[in-house]
């Protein structure tokens, strides 16, 4: 049981073990601890999605662009069955995440790209080339 302590209100208060805290949560704050961490920085012509997915291969994560929607997932699925002498011991495994991003306006999702390298996935999204505006007079007729 966690220690408690009394509120002024007295409405008893609880209060978490240092023992229970995860110094290095890899997890968001509703306390899903299948969320990779993810960085997002940008340059003047790129938006860059970086995960940290260690483990995955990258046929194992699937990379989707629909309504301006950038939707970054993975789902493993492991079975192990293993008889023994007059025993079976089967062992399943099921791992997923799923990330999702709008992307702003102004950029060139046909030319979204990405690469897999030491367990960090970078996501490159390219800006629209702005058009140089075109200055003009027009006559009357």
């Amino acid at each position: 049981m966690l220690p408690m302590i009394m509120r002024r209100s007295g409405r008893p208060m609880y209060w978490k073990s240092i023992f229970d805290d995860d110094f290095m949560p890899s997890f968001n704050s509703t306390g899903n601890h299948n969320l990779p961490a993810v960085n997002i920085r940008e340059n003047d012509s790129n938006y860059f999605v970086e995960l940290a997915v260690p483990g995955l291969r990258k046929d194992q994560i699937r990379i989707e662009v629909k309504d301006d929607l950038l939707t970054i997932s993975s789902e493993i699925k492991n079975e192990k069955e293993v008889e023994n002498e007059g025993f079976t011991r089967k062992e399943f495994n099921y791992s997923t995440f799923c990330r999702s991003f709008n992307l702003p306006e102004g950029t060139d999702s046909e030319k979204i790209s990405a690469n897999y390298k030491d367990g960090i996935l970078s996501v490159s999204i390219p800006r629209e080339e702005k058009k140089a505006e075109l200055s003009r007079e027009i006559k009357i007729s």
